[in-house]
């Protein structure tokens, strides 16, 4: 198999895995969570970190690795400069709702069910629009 071809692949399947957890992590999110639900989204988030540095590899891997096309032609393209920006700004946004996420962790260990502070809830809300709209954007 063709080098450049299994790392577009997981550069493809990297992005659609973050688009899909972004999802479910907003559809899960509620005010008050069941134990159960706040362990989904923990592993979820991780699932879009793991996703994340895949993504991060494979891009890297194709733009400085010397597969495909030459690293000049992705460097001095401006389209793919803006979507690295956006993608780090992603990367920006999503440092918050997951510092929450494993915040959350002893509440898992005391099997409660807690309720998340109003503020807390719309700011992770809205973290996890702005990034599933940076995506948008990117792709």
């Amino acid at each position: 198999m063709d080098l450049e071809i299994l790392f577009r692949y997981i550069h493809f399947l990297s992005i659609l895995i973050i688009a899909g957890t972004l999802v479910a992590e907003r559809v899960l999110l509620k005010p008050i969570m069941t134990r159960a639900e706040l362990n989904k989204i923990s592993q979820l988030d991780l699932i879009y970190g793991l996703a994340a540095l895949g993504l991060v590899v494979a891009g890297l891997t194709l733009w400085l690795g010397g597969i495909g096309k030459p690293t000049i032609f992705y460097t001095n393209n401006w389209i793919f400069i803006t979507k690295i920006s956006l993608f780090v700004v992603i990367g920006l946004l999503s440092i918050y709702p997951t510092i929450r996420y494993i915040k959350w962790n002893p509440i898992l260990a005391e099997n409660k069910s807690p309720e998340i502070p109003e503020q807390e809830y719309r700011n992770i809300r809205l973290l996890l629009w702005l990034e599933m709209a940076g995506l948008v954007l990117i792709l």
